[in-house]
């Protein structure tokens, strides 16, 4: 009763299914590692922040700035900035994640001549996206940054593409190997998000960078086992039709079977007499007739021979 299974139909159901099953299971997996390093990720934020503050130069030793574990370590650095390089960087949100501005990114320049950019935080976007927007002046004389220690911005890891020909002193990605070209000075691999300033600065300053989000672990979890269940669900859903078509196909099978048999009956009964009566109906009449006729015969015979005459054979 399972031959239906050879047919195309379910042949090619069949091999969906097998198909399926172990692609449903790898995208699992998938999202298990995607959820797995997220809270990795989170756990080094976490113990970076926590950890003490150190010179950037020791912890931005590559060309593109700190090591994947050094990032977002608190880091410190001495000078004086050069706002006559300061550049905006375009296309940023706020701490409400909604509005649309600049990263203020300012050269500090060290006693040593090398320069440390440093992200002095977020303004808001004017009218005028084409000029230089009015930033809130740096402090004089020397300072002690302190902020997070951060690698070069790419267009890979960050998804923002690198535009050429924008206006003046506006750029799309944080990048310290383009800034000392344009500096025409030494400039520290990676940049500084600045925290705090020692001394306090005077005036207005840009809004300050929120610190990264590291307790959010993401719906990856969630979708891992969410494929996994589809895995699952696939064999299941595959016993559940074949069961379905097998009882469909024994109760179509049943119907046809009790159709045969009524049409069988129907064509071996007796046939029937020109006027629609059976021959079991002259049968019985003839023979209700003759029977009467010799029940009356004897009581005329009874009769008679009661009455002293003689029997009607007699006479």
């Amino acid at each position: 009763m399972y031959r239906f299974l050879l047919s195309r139909q379910w042949v090619i159901l069949t091999l969906l299914g097998v198909a399926l099953v172990p692609v449903m299971i790898e995208l699992g997996f998938w999202q298990l590692h995607r959820h797995e390093a997220r809270v990795a990720h989170n756990e080094l934020i976490s113990s970076s922040l926590r950890a003490r503050a150190v010179p950037f130069a020791q912890v931005s030793q590559g060309k593109r700035g700190p090591a994947e574990d050094d990032q977002f370590r608190t880091a410190t650095a001495t000078g004086r900035y050069d706002t006559a390089h300061e550049v905006v960087v375009r296309q940023r949100t706020g701490a409400d994640e909604q509005s649309i501005g600049y990263f203020v990114l300012t050269p500090l320049i060290q006693r040593d001549g090398k320069a440390v950019l440093v992200n002095r935080g977020w303004i808001e976007a004017d009218g005028d996206l084409t000029r230089f927007p009015d930033v809130p002046e740096a402090p004089d004389g020397e300072v002690t940054v302190t902020g997070r220690a951060m690698r070069d911005e790419t267009s890979e890891a960050s998804g923002i593409k690198d535009k050429r020909g924008l206006p003046p002193r506006q750029v799309m990605l944080i990048d310290s190997r383009r800034q000392a070209e344009a500096m025409d000075r030494p400039v520290v691999g990676g940049y500084l998000q600045l925290t705090d300033t020692t001394p306090k600065p005077s005036g207005h300053q840009p809004e300050e960078v929120a610190e990264p989000d590291h307790s959010s672990i993401g719906p990856h979890m969630a979708y891992a086992v969410q494929w996994w269940l589809f895995a699952a669900g696939v064999p299941v859903g595959w016993v559940v039709l074949v069961r379905r078509e097998r009882r469909d196909r024994l109760a179509a099978q049943g119907a046809e079977d009790a159709g045969g048999s009524e049409d069988r009956a129907g064509s071996g009964g007796p046939a029937s007499g020109p006027d629609g009566a059976g021959p079991s109906d002259g049968i019985g009449e003839g023979s209700e007739e003759g029977t009467g006729a010799g029940a009356a015969g004897q009581r005329d015979t009874v009769s008679s021979a009661g009455a002293g005459g003689p029997p009607p054979s007699a006479v």
